[in-house]
């Protein structure tokens, strides 16, 4: 089973996008609260996926894609971005950064199921 790791400040949506992961009944969730703790997480976890908001507290989000991409050892892990920041510019800063996928919300939980199946090759 893939695990995926997810990065969300907000209790509620790391909840909800839980749940919307979990109706595909083929990934385990590792969640984080902050891009800090999802930095500890990462050595200790082997995550397929990783899945982060753009604002939070401490390392945000692209500060978060930036160590990812810029360590050998998760230069390849798969990054979708899922913030509410919606205009052109942050999904381009988003994407030059070294993410894979980027979702707006509010998004439908088959958006989101898509993008992991696509990001994920299943």
């Amino acid at each position: 089973m893939k695990r995926i790791l997810l990065v969300e400040d907000s209790a509620t949506t790391r909840a909800l996008i839980r749940a919307i992961i979990d109706e595909l009944g083929e990934f385990e969730v590792v969640e984080a609260s902050t891009g800090f703790e999802a930095l500890k997480i990462l050595p200790s976890q082997e995550c397929g996926l990783i899945i982060t908001d753009i604002n939070m507290p401490d390392i945000n989000g692209l500060e978060l894609i930036s160590f990812v991409r810029n360590n050998e050892k998760y230069n390849e892990l798969p990054i979708i971005i899922v913030s509410t920041e919606r205009s052109e510019e942050d999904r381009r800063r988003g994407m030059a950064l070294g993410a894979t996928a980027y979702l707006a919300k509010p998004f439908t939980s088959s958006e989101l199921q898509e993008i992991i199946k696509n990001t994920v090759h299943l």
